[in-house]
């Protein structure tokens, strides 16, 4: 028994630790090193009701996952990611990850927004998903049914009679073949659609773009998550929202505190409502950037504080010269988890026999219109083990037409010199709808702003079908193999991407979550959470790219 995972991030690394655990051999793909992940950045934490968690519950966790969602999000999912977080967490912890904990041997939990209880738990301080990975790639490169393949991208998805039979790949800027009869994806999202972004740059859609283009449902392409404190800096490094949890506050240009007027929990709102409260403020003072404001903690718990629960932090806000016990911080919201994605049932079967997605690539619709603050990497987990057990029962009896993974490698078939995409000499999109051989190359950053005014924080009907022109009018055109072959075939991804977002933010004229329509500014009625195994949505895609 075998199976291909793509990616390197929690879900990619634990579903294949899960799928190794039961005898499957797996062949581990990552597009550069297995560190190079969201995974691996993540600094909050991670949310889970365990045995320490006292008055706390799993239905209480339940409960406030699917209010942030704008209870639009797949209650039986909710149910399944809070109720099974405690066991992961133990496995973890076996695995090696550490906590942080009380001075009496605790786990130390933090609370972040909109949880009704402290029920985050973290690693370093903010190194929480450094802690993670570190354990989980120890893990990985240590188990004999593992096989890592770095620096190989994923190009596109082989189907036989509309199954999965393979995987064509490039690999030292050759095009090669993997015969699989059972891929997972767990590339993670695609923060790279905008100007500002907490993500690494190797975010970029890879997961769902592979997947749409072999004719994977997608669903809630229109709900993308804006974190609303990212230094405003170069690389925008995102402040942790467990910095808000512990009491800091956001203020404007005059130094003062605006998010009570827009919601009652102010700076602990669910994060849709923070970023677009502050997007809000922006336009009404013409500002560039609000202030974070974490001075009241230094005086509420003394000197040094801020440095001993966020180091990481300590050293990237002083890195850029700010004395945050002294300072205010500038910081603007950033694209930061999208919770579309490929469509999956809730043990990560899409619509297409032998394709799996777990983690911020699929969408089992958990999240609804908005996730909740640390639910990403549980989400990873939890969903990443359901599609490791998946994967193992579906594909049992079959095996590597060529070979075994730790042989695979040499038994991989060559292929052609790999295609690409050109993004240079063109620095806007070019409208040619009427005629899709007359389309244009486009910069990388041309699509980023793009995005960042049409489909960003704020959107309209006239702005998105503006986006939707130009998008239609862009293309990847090739190029040779030396010419940069991986950034080529990540732009190809991220308009592929683009074009899911934008028509499925067209498709939905009322705002809810994270996707706020401008011009109609009421909200309309929650609707009641979906209660369905699998909620199938389809966005057929009539311009492979």
């Amino acid at each position: 028994m075998s199976i291909a995972v793509v990616g390197s991030g929690i879900a990619g690394l634990y579903t294949a630790l899960c799928a190794a655990a039961q005898g499957t051999e797996v062949l581990l793909v990552t597009k550069s090193v297995l560190q190079h992940s969201n995974t691996w950045h993540a600094q909050g934490g991670i949310a889970a009701v365990t045995e320490s968690s006292g008055a706390d519950s799993a239905a209480s966790h339940c409960e406030d996952t699917l209010a942030a969602g704008a209870w639009t999000g797949n209650r039986a999912a909710a149910e399944v990611l809070c109720r099974e977080a405690g066991s992961h967490i133990l496995r973890l912890q076996d695995l090696g990850a550490v906590f942080d904990a009380n001075p009496d041997g605790s786990v130390a939990l933090a609370r972040e927004a909109a949880h009704a209880a402290r029920r985050i738990l973290h690693i370093g301080g903010d190194a929480t998903g450094a802690g993670i990975a570190a354990a989980l790639i120890r893990a990985a490169r240590s188990h004999p049914g593992i096989t890592v393949l770095e620096n190989t991208f994923a190009v596109r998805l082989v189907l036989t009679g509309g199954a999965v039979s393979g995987l064509d790949v490039l690999a030292a800027g050759r095009e090669q073949r993997i015969d699989a009869h059972t891929v997972l994806l767990a590339t993670g999202g695609a923060g790279e659609l905008y100007r500002h972004t907490t993500n690494p740059s190797g975010a970029t859609g890879d997961g769902v773009a592979l997947a749409a283009r072999a004719g994977a449902e997608t669903r809630d392409e229109e709900f993308f998550q804006f974190h609303p404190t990212a230094l405003a800096v170069p690389g925008t490094p995102l402040i942790s929202e467990a910095v808000r949890g512990e009491g800091a506050v956001l203020r404007d240009a005059r130094g003062r505190r605006f998010m009570h007027r827009y919601h009652d929990d102010a700076e602990l709102a669910p994060r849709d409502v923070v970023s677009r409260s502050i997007v809000r403020d922006l336009a009404a003072t013409g500002e560039g950037t609000v202030w974070l404001d974490a001075t009241g903690i230094v005086r509420r718990r003394g000197a040094g504080f801020l440095a001993r629960r966020f180091p990481g932090l300590a050293a990237v806000t002083a890195a850029h010269g700010f004395d945050w016990e002294r300072d205010l911080l500038p910081v603007v919201p950033a694209a930061h988890y999208w919770m579309g994605g490929i469509a999956t049932d809730l043990s990560g079967r899409t619509s297409v026999p032998g394709l799996y997605a777990a983690g911020e690539a699929a969408c089992t619709g958990v999240h609804g219109a908005n996730r909740l603050a640390s639910n990403s990497l549980l989400e990873g987990l939890v969903f990443g083990a359901r599609a490791a057990a998946a994967c193992t029962a579906e594909d049992a009896g079959r095996a590597w037409e060529t070979g075994t993974p730790a042989g695979l490698w040499k038994g991989i078939r060559p292929g052609p010199e790999a295609p690409g995409a050109s993004c240079s000499g063109t620095a806007s999109f070019q409208s040619s709808r009427e005629d899709p051989t007359r389309r244009r190359p486009f910069q990388r950053a041309a699509l980023q702003s793009l995005m960042w005014e049409h489909a960003g924080v704020l959107r309209s009907g006239s702005g998105l079908r503006e986006a939707a022109g130009l998008l239609d009018g862009a293309a990847a055109a090739p190029v040779h193999s030396e010419r940069e072959p991986v950034k080529a075939l990540e732009d190809a991804n991220l308009l592929t991407c683009a074009r899911l977002v934008v028509a499925a933010a067209l498709r939905r004229s009322s705002p809810i979550g994270a996707h706020f329509r401008t011009d109609d500014p009421q909200r309309a009625p929650a609707p009641q959470a979906a209660t369905a195994d699998h909620c199938p949505g389809t966005l057929p895609l009539t311009e492979p790219v």
